[in-house]
């Protein structure tokens, strides 16, 4: 779909739709006017996306949807209009209006969703399906499963801090990682006391899971490595990204023109400087911490790893810190300069098909 900046100019309604578990409600608002001309509220089931479609057809043929949640609730509205080539415009992170005396319902959110749409400045697309997609699931399961498995090597560690001398002196002079492996290979024994049993039992359990989620994490990030080599093998020839930072980019970055410049990218990521100037003052500066954080986290491992191997950043920093600045700011700017190339790079390669 082509960037747009004024929606008014190409369509005659807008329709917004607040997304449910179980409903979608949705309000046709006239483009030039605001207006509300109707609202309808459906399932969310296929057959509430076809009554959808014939509602909007009642009305006029040029038109857009204006759908918060296109990747969660809404995602499989927003499929549904994407194969009828509909316009949709993504708002995922819509202004609220200030609600008099408190006053909301779906239908509500609808007609706001779509007068939104309609006052904004610049449009979004919805993200990709395909690898995007998939990159995204894989990465929401590596992360749970490493997070979890976290959870269980820190408790093993706590559990053998207060564990019966007896069980403790297994464990004495090894590091996390081995503790993990002894652990788990405990055997139960008669004549054990309540507390020595309950506790080698804990011990072999929480051990045990943490391997298992271990290996899970594993095999999700050998499938996504998979898909980021045949998508993007490019972006993993850059210096510091692995196939997490390069999927956590694609999954942000989705496709191309879907974020319309290289400043947006950056403001996406939250490494682009807001400014904060006064009267005379025009150079100050304070630190963004809006955006998408995970896209933010990736290129914050990018910076590091470059400026432990890569020879260019590392004069970068050796200069800049002549210069004054400090080991923080040098990293921010790293991060705005990552961003910019990265984002170049996405959008400039000859193969920008995505699945």
């Amino acid at each position: 779909m082509p960037s747009l900046t004024d929606l008014r100019e190409v369509v005659d309604v807008i329709i917004g739709v607040d997304t449910h578990v179980h409903t979608h409600s949705a309000a046709i608002v006239e483009a030039g006017t605001g207006g509300v001309l109707d609202e309808i509220t459906v399932e969310a089931t296929a057959d509430g996306y076809a009554r959808l479609v014939e509602f909007a057809d009642e009305h006029a043929v040029l038109r857009a949807w204006a759908i918060e949640g296109t990747g969660g609730h809404g995602a499989g509205l927003a499929r549904h209009l994407a194969s009828r080539e509909e316009i949709v415009v993504e708002l995922d992170r819509p202004e609220r209006a200030h609600r008099r005396n408190g006053a909301k319902s779906d239908p509500l959110d609808a007609v706001r969703a779509a007068r939104e749409a309609l006052s904004r400045a610049r449009l979004g697309t919805p993200r990709g399906g395909g690898d995007r997609q998939a990159l995204s699931v894989l990465l929401a399961a590596r992360r749970s499963a490493v997070q979890a498995s976290t959870d269980a090597q820190r408790q093993v560690f706590s559990l053998v801090i207060a564990a019966p001398e007896q069980i403790r002196d297994r464990f004495r002079g090894h590091k996390l990682p081995a503790m993990i492996l002894i652990a788990s290979r405990l055997r139960v024994q008669a004549g054990w006391d309540v507390e020595t049993l309950s506790t080698v039992t804990a011990l072999r359990s929480l051990a045990r899971r943490a391997q298992a989620l271990t290996q899970e994490a594993a095999e999700h990030e050998k499938a996504i490595l998979a898909i980021v080599r045949s998508w993007r093998p490019d972006l993993l020839a850059q210096p510091g990204v692995g196939p997490i930072v390069a999927a956590t980019v694609l999954c942000a970055w989705s496709h191309p023109g879907r974020i319309h410049s290289e400043a947006a990218f950056a403001m996406l990521a939250g490494v682009a400087p807001i400014p904060a100037n006064s009267g005379q003052v025009t150079t100050r500066h304070r630190l963004n911490r809006y955006g998408d954080r995970q896209l933010n986290r990736a290129l914050h491992t990018i910076v590091l790893s470059r400026i432990r191997h890569h020879d260019n950043t590392r004069e970068y920093v050796t200069r800049r810190t002549t210069e004054g600045k400090t080991p923080r700011e040098i990293k921010r700017c790293l991060k705005r300069y990552v961003a910019r190339d990265i984002y170049r790079l996405l959008e400039h390669h000859p193969d920008q098909a995505n699945a």
